[in-house]
This record gives C-alpha cells, sequence and structure tokens, in this order.
C-alpha cells in the first residue's frame, strides 16, 4: 500500500471525512492503512480563524453574554452599533478576552470538517483542503530532494583534507585516489562543493578546471539548507516577538561585474544608516573577515550592542552563519545571531534594498568595482549617510545613530559626517 497519495484520493479523503466517514472505512475506500489516513489528515490540515454569515472569528469565552461597546476607540474602521464581539478585531483588543479552545480538534477526526457546527461556530477551526494538502505536499518533497545532505561540521572535516593538498598542486582526482576512504565521497560530490563555494579553495584553484569551456549553461546551484535550519524568516519572526526591543540590522551584498570586487552592506534599520565593505570576491570568507575585523576593532561588548540580529538573503556568501554568530576560535561565545529571509522575498529586508537605491546613484548597475578603495566606498557612505530622509523626522542617518550610539562609536566605525551643500550622489563623487 503506497503511503502517497494522488490529488483524486485527497479530494476522496475530504469528501469522507465531511461526511464524517471513521478513518478505518477512508483506509478501505483508498486502499491503505488507517495511521497512513490519520497522518496525511494531522500533516497537511489548515487552522482557519473564521466565523459564519453575519459573526465573525470570535474565540472569546465570554463571547455569548458580552456587551463591551468601543474598545478599538474612534480609530475602529468597522464599528458595530451592537457590541464589538461583531467586530474582527474584538480579541485583539479586548483586556479581557479568554480564549476558548475546541477540544474535538485534537481527538479523531482531528478536523472540523465533518463537523454538524460548524455553520455555527466562531472559534478557530482545523479543515483539510484537498488542493492545499496537495501543494503544500509537492513542496516539502521538493525541498528535501534540494541542496546538499550535508552538515557544516562536515564541510570543515573534508575542507581540512582537499583544500591543503589543493594548494600544493595535487588535482581533486588524485587527493581522492589517495584519500578515498577518509572522504567517504564521492570525486563528483567534492566538485560540486568546490562550486558551491563551501571550501576555502575555488575553482581558479584547479589548473585544468579553469581551461575548460563550458558547454552548457550550468543552472544556479543551491546551498545547503541544512545551514538554515532554525535560522528561516519564521524563526526570525519568533525571535522579534519574544524580543520585541531587539535592534534590526540587516546584510546584503552588492555585485558589480562578475567576478569582480564587490560590497557587503550593512544596515541599520532603526537608524537607516548603513555600511559598505569592498572585497575582493563574493566568498563565505570574505563576509567572516568583515565581521572579525568589525568585532576586533569595536570590543565584544560593543560589538554585541551593536549587531544582536543579522537578516540576510539566501547567497552562497552567507553560507557559513556559525562563522558569523561565534568568530574565530572554538564555537561558545556567541557575539550575534543570523537569520534568513525566504527564497524569493526580498521585500522581507526591505529597509537595506531601499537603501541601495542610493548606492547606485553613485555606482550605477553594470560598473565594475575593481578600480575602486575602501577608501572611495567610505566617501561614498558617508554622503548617503549624510542626506537626510524624512523618515527620520528631517534627520540624516548620522545625525540619528549618533543620538543612539554617540559620535565615537560612528568614528569606531569609520563614518564622518558630509555638510549637506557638499553631499553629492553622482558617479563624479568618486572620480574627485
Amino acid at each position: 500500500m503506497s503511503k502517497f497519495f494522488t490529488y483524486e484520493e485527497r479530494l476522496t479523503l475530504q469528501k469522507c471525512l465531511k461526511e464524517s466517514h471513521s478513518f478505518k472505512e477512508i483506509a478501505r475506500r483508498l486502499d491503505k492503512d488507517p495511521t497512513t489516513i490519520s497522518r496525511e489528515v494531522r500533516k497537511h490540515l489548515s487552522e482557519v480563524a473564521t466565523g459564519y454569515p453575519g459573526f465573525s472569528y470570535n474565540a472569546c469565552r465570554n463571547r455569548f453574554n458580552c456587551r463591551k461597546k468601543g474598545l478599538c476607540g474612534k480609530e475602529c474602521t468597522r464599528r458595530s452599533a451592537v457590541n464589538c464581539k461583531l467586530c474582527q478585531k474584538c480579541n485583539d483588543n479586548c483586556q479581557d478576552f479568554i480564549e476558548e479552545i475546541c477540544m474535538a480538534r485534537f481527538r479523531v477526526p482531528y478536523v472540523c470538517n465533518g463537523c454538524e457546527q460548524i455553520g455555527k461556530c466562531t472559534l478557530l477551526k482545523s479543515l483539510y483542503d484537498a488542493e492545499h494538502a496537495h501543494v503544500k505536499s509537492h513542496k516539502t518533497i521538493s525541498e528535501s530532494r534540494s541542496g546538499l545532505c550535508v552538515c557544516e561540521e562536515e564541510i570543515a572535516r573534508l575542507n581540512a583534507i582537499i583544500s591543503p593538498l589543493v594548494q600544493q598542486g595535487q588535482s581533486i582526482h588524485q587527493i581522492y585516489v589517495n584519500h578515498e576512504n577518509e572522504l567517504m565521497c564521492s570525486e563528483k560530490t567534492i566538485y560540486n562543493y568546490i562550486d558551491a563555494c563551501l571550501m576555502d579553495v575555488r575553482n581558479i584553484d584547479l589548473p585544468r578546471k579553469v581551461k575548460f569551456r563550458a558547454r552548457y549553461k550550468k543552472p544556479e546551484f543551491k546551498v545547503d539548507k541544512g545551514c538554515r535550519i532554525g535560522r528561516n524568516y519564521d524563526a526570525f519572526q519568533s525571535f522579534i516577538e519574544k524580543n520585541p526591543d531587539t535592534a534590526i540590522v540587516q546584510m546584503d551584498s552588492v555585485i558589480g561585474t562578475k567576478g569582480g570586487k564587490c560590497l557587503l552592506t550593512v544596515h541599520f534599520v532603526d537608524a537607516s544608516l548603513m555600511l559598505a565593505f569592498l572585497r575582493d570576491s563574493n566568498t563565505s570568507q570574505s563576509v567572516i573577515d568583515v565581521f572579525n575585523d568589525l568585532d576586533q576593532r569595536l570590543g565584544r561588548e560593543l560589538f554585541r550592542k551593536l549587531f544582536p540580529v543579522l537578516l540576510t538573503d539566501n547567497g552562497s556568501e552567507f553560507s557559513n552563519p556559525k562563522a558569523i554568530e561565534y568568530g574565530p576560535g572554538t564555537y561558545g561565545d556567541l557575539r550575534t545571531k543570523i537569520y534568513y529571509c525566504d527564497a524569493g522575498c526580498p521585500h522581507q529586508k526591505g529597509a537595506i534594498e531601499v537603501n541601495h537605491g542610493l548606492i547606485r546613484r553613485v555606482l550605477p548597475k553594470g560598473s565594475g568595482f575593481n578600480h575602486l578603495t575602501q577608501e572611495d566606498v567610505t566617501r561614498m557612505m558617508n554622503h548617503i549617510n549624510s542626506y537626510k530622509r524624512k523618515k527620520l523626522n528631517n534627520r540624516s542617518p548620522y545625525e540619528t545613530f549618533s543620538f543612539y550610539h554617540g559620535e565615537e562609536v560612528l568614528h569606531k566605525l569609520g563614518c564622518s559626517p558630509v555638510a549637506a551643500s557638499d553631499i553629492l550622489l553622482k558617479p563624479s563623487l568618486l572620480k574627485r
């Protein structure tokens, strides 16, 4: 009996749940084990906060006898002429709210599809929807097959064996033949790790490989998602909910020409101050080096205060979060926490994306960074950070950051103010 469900089988399952059939009866109809049916329902059910016509969602235990009015004040756009219990925001604004949970949701069949009271219920419901379950199942299968099935410790072990020998001029095949029992992976897998920039050596260090011309356009290599377990955007939101006063710092890369120098940008969201660091290549080690330098320059205590949480995207240059979080040496002294946005969702770190528009005024897209020095980049960022913003009450990011942390911290970060009349956000700034 197959454990996988087709869309037609899920439609049948949804119909049977609505008709209140037992799991044994459903299993007999679908020719599956009752445990498989139970697991499918519990794994792919959806929690829905809805009411019924005339009554919005309300999970308060006192909803039947409540007569309160005006809980939202004048700000409410959906004020009820009768009682606040008919408003969707009632539970959020009432101080006497006591949540009522329907315990039938935690017993077989775990969903409300066949419940006789569903047409008169305003509590949180668990529903099984065939279309939603099918999409969710395929997404789970797709994610499980992408990335690399390897942990950070395994990459570090392989790197310690392979990188020193490649730097001595040995080929991957030579290394693999002599260390096959130690590597415990295929030769092709080693090449994949080097392509993904997960080791200290790069393709340029392999003399024969750099001579080969690509026969076809290689698909983008997806970095292992194992390093992002517990660091995704949902985990970030949970952390911020528990620590609402934590200052958020966003991080990203600005690319010039392919294979050339690039920028690492660090954006303090509260003050809109942005730092930029020039890197010779877009590698994870170059990012780690920047944060190690900041840690040494600021001191560990001040570093923790300025960088409590880092939010970034899924680029391969950020694929070694432990090295950024703990710094050099043994992993034991946490200095920051790093989280990742969802793939294809740059709006989740929209503040830094918007501020990149100011950088592109000086460094238009398509222009290379190879002619720049760190002094040029610092000068450009001083002009950008002295540019007054409406959202900061017509103050500049430099002034706002100075108010929160002091002028001395800005000097340690290499920032200095620029007079308003001297601010220039044109390519000619770096030609002076």
